[in-house]
């Protein structure tokens, strides 16, 4: 029972940073993102991709790109994996492999992706790999250096330096820079 209960707080544990994963076990994350990349639903571009994202207990969630005739519908691989594992309840990750059919060089996210990989912390490792299976590791905060992520929306970090009296109305606090609307009736 208490083992189940600290499995439950490392999962949702925020960007605690990762534990070296043994080559077995890369080479198991990218062989799944290769398998992932075969249901690639991609008409358009024929480009297929495909991902394979380890949370911290272990449980490897995986996705492929779907394009639509409308292009900006489509959804990418890694963030087809990412919604998946979040819609179970994960939130921390050790690592993603990222699989394509470009044999003259690694695959790399989207600008798009590299913010979803963020969101979910910053010091998680990701493999760019190629189709032979040799890879690339770096970690998010080296695909999207001085990133924005949910650390910077906290209410101390917007209003930095700023009068923080505010008053609460219907749940929102608006702080005193902000006119206060009720008062000009």
């Amino acid at each position: 029972m208490e083992e189940d209960k600290l499995k439950r707080e490392v999962i949702h544990t925020k960007d605690q940073g990762t534990r070296r994963l043994t080559q077995e076990k890369i080479k198991d994350l990218i062989h799944q993102s290769q398998l992932a990349k075969e249901h690639a639903y991609c008409p358009y571009s024929k480009f297929r991709v495909g991902a394979a994202l380890l949370a911290q207990d272990d449980k490897v969630f995986t996705g492929c790109n779907v394009e639509n005739a409308c292009y900006n519908l489509g959804v990418c691989a890694e963030r087809n994996a990412m919604s998946k594992a979040a819609s179970e309840g994960y939130r921390s990750f050790k690592a993603i492999a990222i699989a394509s059919d470009m044999s003259d060089q690694f695959i790399s996210p989207c600008g798009g992706c590299r913010q979803f990989m963020r969101e979910f912390g910053s010091s998680w490792e990701v493999y760019l790999t190629k189709p032979d299976g040799s890879y690339l590791k770096m970690d998010v905060n080296e695909l999207l250096p001085v990133s924005f992520g949910p650390d910077d929306l906290s209410m101390e970090k917007c209003f930095k330096g700023r009068d923080l009296k505010g008053q609460q109305d219907h749940g929102t606090i608006y702080p005193s820079f902000i006119p206060d609307l009720d008062s000009r009736h």
